[in-house]
């Protein structure tokens, strides 16, 4: 217990005291209601406790009878220290509880996500969380910068109350947010975007694995989630919400590493003898199929004029041959510039 508190809670409540005899006790209910509520604004409990108790012990000063004032001082000081201490007490276990139901939490996640978990030992913790191992389930995955437990609590507190406690279960995992929801939720990705956004302004991203039934499942969405967050950094993709089941173009096209590597070379090789290199018309060809062809927004997002927008591309026609605005060509120069993202070309090519 310390000797600061609300000075104005600890007056107010005197004057209730002074009051108890000359007013109906509906009435002082209602002011010290009141009082409770402007309190609740910005002090903890501890504090609002203590300036009652110290209205208390202020109150007998004035009011005691010779000889016993002492004796009722010393009295209420003691209940101060001790409502501190138990208060205290009550708040550390409070905390530890809750540092343990975070950590039983965290470590039925890794469990639950583990590439070979058993059933059997999840059972159990499972049906405490609402999880049903052999339904379907979709993992999400959002790259933070530091998932902090009060962000974590704060997202899994506003989805499971959006979306049921038994559909959702959010924790921190290797460095990332991780969200396991019912197969078929819908509108998850979206709402746990926006509680991103309003907490982390734009220094985040969320991959949405597959949904896939049973417990294997679970393993195979967070790899999806993961490797979409992977291929996103790779391909300078920004979206804010990216799903696993748009970009299996991209694990295809590493399957075959010679074929991507030969069509990179092959259509985009001649960039390379460009002055300033092949980078400044990757980018310029990246941004216009990110715009769908709009040199102006492409212009944009480079910080250039559309007129150097119109040269580069005539510049890639000159020296490669292709051009974005040919139908029977676009195809080809967007999957080499996306080929040579995946690759890291030209700045990992072996020449």
């Amino acid at each position: 217990m310390t000797d600061s508190f609300p000075v104005w809670l600890s007056q107010a409540c005197e004057a209730l005291l002074d009051h108890t005899s000359h007013h109906p006790r509906e009435h002082l209910s209602e002011q010290a209601a009141a009082l409770g509520v402007s309190a609740a604004r910005s002090l903890t409990i501890a504090e609002t406790v203590d300036a009652l108790l110290h209205a208390a012990v202020d109150r007998w000063t004035a009011t005691a009878p010779a000889g016993a004032a002492d004796q009722g001082t010393e009295l209420l000081t003691n209940l101060r220290r001790i409502t501190a201490a138990v208060l205290d007490g009550y708040h550390r276990s409070a905390h530890d509880e809750a540092t343990e139901r975070d950590r039983e939490r965290a470590t039925f996640v890794d469990d639950l996500l583990a590439p070979h978990a058993d059933p059997g030992r999840l059972a159990a913790r499972a049906q405490r969380y609402g999880i049903r191992l052999s339904g379907q389930h979709t993992v999400i995955v959002a790259s933070v910068p530091q998932p902090a437990p009060a962000i974590v609590q704060a997202v899994d507190e506003a989805l499971a109350a959006r979306f049921g406690t038994a559909n959702i279960l959010v924790s921190a995992r290797d460095g990332e947010l991780v969200c396991v929801c019912a197969g078929g939720l819908r509108g998850v990705p979206a709402e746990l975007a926006r509680h991103l956004q309003t907490r982390l302004n734009g220094s985040w991203q969320v991959a949405v694995g597959r949904t896939h039934p049973g417990l294997a499942g679970l393993a195979t969405s967070l790899e999806e989630a993961r490797n979409a967050l992977h291929l996103a950094g790779r391909l300078g993709f920004h979206s804010p919400v990216l799903h696993a089941a748009d970009l299996l173009v991209f694990p295809v096209l590493l399957r075959d590493r010679d074929a991507i590597t030969d069509l990179v070379t092959t259509v985009l090789g001649p960039l390379t003898a460009a002055r300033g290199g092949a980078e400044p018309y990757l980018a310029t060809l990246a941004a216009l199929f990110d715009n769908e062809g709009n040199h102006t927004a492409t212009a944009r997002v480079l910080h250039v004029s559309v007129r150097a927008v119109t040269y580069r591309l005539d510049r890639i026609h000159a020296l490669t041959g292709y051009h974005p605005s040919e139908p029977t060509q676009r195809f080809t120069l967007h999957t080499a510039v996306l080929g040579a993202r995946l690759l890291g070309w030209p700045a990992q090519s072996d020449g």
